[in-house]
């Protein structure tokens, strides 16, 4: 009897490329790609249950091929207080008063953490058991944004009453149309600018690599947010600051000089007008909002709020003085309205705990995963956020914590020597 032969670089290709399509698959998720709501839900829910299920059978195709699962948990305390958080917010359905969508919420999020727990699983193996490996989470990441703001900039000129918003009473039009909030939007080229870097750190295709950088930042002025140029300009100083190259420091810092100022004064300043630059200091009138919500909303439910993503009893909170809102713009005061004051205790050291994990990785993780953080904390300062209503800055920051979550032990049990041995 023969066997056919294991073809590793077969394998690692189609791994590779199946990993790129789910990753791919669960960000568009995020997107209301259609006005319908059916379809909308099939692809919300429908899909992401699909891609749940698909990350779960790519582990397990790898396991099958002579890598066992000897990962053992390592910076626990910033796992266990990520659960501790979510065990909080499935409490809070028993004073919720709208179970419905507190639990919705909260099933979303649980879906996007075991999606998250069996994918980096999955890129663990392939780097502890495939030598030849070359599946990064960083290329993964950069291409899937890169691809997704490649459709939304054809869209722009295609069609660009679907893929504009028009704000301002007509005045501005900003990338992302109702399909994603520019804001969100602009945190995701974000991420790309982050995860691409690394391409180039490597030299991995350069040329296209910089084609890719510079669609996402023309994408990224196209949104108009200002939260999201602020936080690449801060990835793209991160980097340079961690760089050893002198005259590649100098390049980049003479570009940043000269591009830095006409953005901030066209994007976050308007071009100067008055009326701009006030809504700036007011950040869009989130100020008045955030200070009602502490003053009349909070003491209402200091300690464990109103329920999983609720900020009050009523389906909006209204203030006499502000507008009304369902959510706050502010994803820590998201946390201290819906969970109270025990519920954000808890997400502050859980960030603790996971910006210590962060640190103590190699060079390249951490540069990675700190890369990735900063669009996806400045956008948690002014909108949905990592502890916010579903979208995709969850799904990032759930890769992070897991990212830290993982090492290998060293030890094989006879059965898995017995499986590695089937391979080689």
């Amino acid at each position: 009897m023969s066997y056919k032969k294991f073809d590793e670089a077969s394998f690692l290709k189609s791994i590779n490329t199946w990993l790129f399509v789910l990753l791919f698959l669960m960000v568009a998720g995020f997107f209301t790609w259609s006005e319908n709501i059916i379809i909308t839900r099939a692809i919300k829910v429908v899909g992401r249950m699909g891609v749940l299920i698909g990350s779960y059978l790519i582990y397990r195709r790898i396991v099958r091929q002579g890598a066992p699962d000897t990962l053992t948990t390592k910076n626990g305390l910033a796992s266990w207080l990520y659960f501790a958080y979510l065990g909080l917010g499935f409490v809070s359905f028993l004073w919720s008063t709208n179970v419905g969508f507190s639990a919705l919420q909260w099933f979303m999020t649980m879906q996007s953490l075991v999606f998250c727990y069996f994918f980096v699983k999955s890129i663990a193996l392939l780097n502890i058991y495939f030598p030849n490996n070359t599946t990064k989470l960083y290329n993964l990441l950069g291409n899937t944004v890169f691809i997704l703001i490649l459709i939304f900039v054809i869209g722009m000129f295609v069609d660009p009453d679907t893929f504009y918003r028009l704000t301002h009473g007509g005045e501005e039009a900003r990338l992302g149309g109702y399909i994603m909030n520019p804001n969100e939007l602009g945190m995701l080229a974000g991420v790309g600018v982050a995860c691409l870097i690394f391409d180039l750190y490597r030299k991995h295709h350069t040329f296209w690599t910089i084609v890719k950088l510079i669609i996402i930042f023309y994408a990224l002025y196209a949104t108009g947010s200002r939260s999201s140029l602020i936080g690449a300009l801060l990835i793209i100083y991160f980097h340079i600051s961690q760089s050893d190259k002198k005259q590649l420091k100098a390049l980049i810092l003479a570009a940043m000089l000269i591009i830095a100022p006409v953005a901030i004064w066209k994007v976050v300043l308007k071009g100067g007008d008055t009326e701009r630059i006030e809504e700036v200091m007011s950040m869009t009138g989130r100020l008045p909002f955030w200070k009602a919500l502490i003053s009349e909303g909070l003491p209402r439910e200091p300690l464990l709020g109103f329920g999983f993503m609720r900020i009050d009893y009523k389906e909006f909170f209204q203030s006499t003085h502000t507008y009304p809102g369902k959510m706050t713009h502010n994803t820590f005061m998201q946390v201290l309205m819906n969970l109270g004051f025990v519920g954000l205790t808890i997400v502050i050291f859980q960030m603790i705990f996971t910006l210590r994990g962060i640190l103590r990785e190699n060079k390249e993780i951490k540069l990675m995963l700190l890369g990735m953080l900063i669009p996806v904390i400045i956008n948690s300062f002014t909108e949905f956020g990592i502890f916010g209503e579903s979208n995709y800055g969850i799904l990032f920051y759930q890769l992070v914590i897991f990212m830290i979550a993982f090492e290998n032990r060293k030890h094989l049990t006879r059965a898995e020597q017995i499986l590695v041995r089937k391979r080689s």
